[in-house]
């Protein structure tokens, strides 16, 4: 699956709620998606954190899609195949 198809699925699946919703409260699921993929990790269950990486990744598309932005565009200009900040493809960058 291509982003634009994961990004238009979720929009299919559940443009309708996240629009009611809005950005807000979207982002409030997204940061408790993320405490919840962080217990996960703390009990080291890979078939949780399995997922919990999946529900960030769907609440990540839904407030792309609640600002009109195409996730892959901003991928792929953010991270133009090397890293952003050291310029270097592996990254050298000590952090």
């Amino acid at each position: 699956m291509e982003i634009a198809e994961f990004q238009q699925l979720m929009s299919d699946l559940y443009a309708h709620n996240d629009k009611r919703r809005g950005p807000t409260a979207t982002m409030l699921w997204l940061v408790e998606e993320v405490g919840e993929l962080a217990e996960a990790i703390r009990r080291d269950d890979k078939e949780n954190i399995r997922e919990e990486l999946a529900d960030c990744f769907a609440w990540v598309g839904a407030l792309a899609n609640l600002y009109d932005i195409d996730l892959e565009a901003a991928f792929l200009e953010k991270y133009p195949d090397k890293c952003p900040t050291c310029g270097k493809k592996p990254c050298i960058c000590t952090d």
